[in-house]
């Protein structure tokens, strides 16, 4: 088996409500990236964790859909993945309480219902699908677009 090692790291300085940090990637395709209390609870720009668990789940779906598509003898022309991780308040700390995709695809030659149970099917191999299964709750609706 194939492994790889995907690195990030973070410094961070001062205390949670008025510290800061960056947060950099091996690649670099972040580097640096500011994130602090207020980028994740008062919308400063910036970014947090939530936001990036957003992004990771919708590239990673985007992918996994792209792959049981073709695996299942359609040719996608494109998927446009959103995700929403939402972070609650809970016995006076935060949860990561659940996260939302919605998925349109242009997919040539497939009808509405094989294209909902491939989605299913690409949740089910999506590697952070995986991760995020335990214990979270993980709703995903998609829209297969004509045009």
């Amino acid at each position: 088996m194939t492994e790889f090692n995907r690195k990030a790291g973070v410094i961070w300085t001062g205390d949670l409500k008025d510290g800061s940090g960056l947060i950099s990637t091996e690649s670099q395709a972040l580097f640096e990236v500011p994130y602090s209390f207020q980028t994740r609870f008062d919308n400063e720009t910036g970014t947090n964790p939530e936001e990036l668990i957003a992004a990771a789940y919708a590239a990673c779906f985007s992918m996994a859909l792209a792959n049981t598509l073709k695996a299942n003898g359609f040719n996608p022309r494109k998927t446009d993945t959103n995700a929403t991780c939402t972070i609650a308040s809970k016995d006076g700390g935060f949860e990561i309480s659940g996260i939302q995709l919605h998925v349109r695809a242009e997919v040539p030659d497939i009808d509405e219902a094989t294209f909902q149970k491939l989605t299913m099917e690409a949740k089910n191999t999506c590697p952070v699908s995986n991760i995020l299964r335990e214990g979270l709750n993980v709703d995903i609706t998609s829209t297969l677009d004509y045009t």
